[in-house]
């Protein structure tokens, strides 16, 4: 079967990233997690005393980009790649409700969309590759065989988040989660430079009500049956 290109476009917290790990996993593909490219991002700019809930320096931002270095190393002791900043693992610490709060902020950022969509599109360049995020069949991987846009209704996503920090031990309430949630849907859809929208030819998936069996099974098959085709 001949590796194709898949990408995980959709809102927050569907659960992208699950699916696409499972879909690597399966099909022996490389995964990557272009959120956590942005969240690293962001990160920087909070370490950096960039942003913050009521400031934001994006000029400065614009002017760091050359020292923010990111890389994928693979962790075999979990089974995927790890996010690092400049060297260091962040993958906890991209993760919190503090960087969620500023990352699609940082996401409006022309330049910063050019420089991480230039690392992927050469991240994806041999195919067999399964890419999340909120542009990649859009934008990033246009030409891809197979298209996913995932959704699923805020407060159901919003206790899919609320669940995943507190388990961590973060101290967060739902209220504020689903605040993060909706707020971060309309700064996607309506951001200048690529907004969140479904492409044409991508296979709208709404998981409210489904397991992550179900939709694994339902994607894992349109993938297979796209490598297929492409014989």
């Amino acid at each position: 079967m001949k590796k194709i290109t898949i990408a995980i476009d959709g809102f927050s917290s569907t659960g992208k990233s699950t699916l696409a790990k499972q879909l690597a996993k399966e099909l022996g593909y490389v995964y990557v997690d272009t959120g956590a490219m942005y969240r690293a991002v962001t990160l920087f700019a909070m370490q950096q005393g960039l942003i913050s809930d009521d400031h934001f320096s994006k000029e400065q931002l614009i002017a760091a980009l050359p020292q923010i270095s990111l890389q994928f190393l693979f962790n075999p002791q979990l089974g995927f790649a790890e996010m690092y900043l400049n060297g260091q693992n962040v993958e906890t610490e991209i993760r919190t409700l503090e960087v969620s709060q500023q990352v699609s902020r940082i996401a409006e950022v022309s330049e910063v969309r050019a420089k991480l969509v230039e690392q992927q599109q050469k991240m994806g360049a041999d195919k067999g590759i399964v890419m999340d995020g909120r542009d990649i069949g859009t934008v990033v991987f246009p030409d891809a065989e197979l298209k996913i846009f995932m959704t699923a209704s805020p407060e159901t996503r919003a206790q899919r988040r609320f669940d995943e920090l507190t388990a961590k031990g973060q101290q967060v309430t739902y209220d504020d989660v689903l605040q993060n949630v909706v707020g971060r849907d309309k700064i996607d859809t309506s951001r200048d430079d690529s907004p969140l929208v479904k492409a044409e030819d991508a296979y709208e998936v709404d998981n409210s009500n489904l397991s992550r069996e179900e939709q694994f099974a339902l994607v894992l098959k349109l993938a297979n049956e796209k490598g297929s085709r492409s014989n």
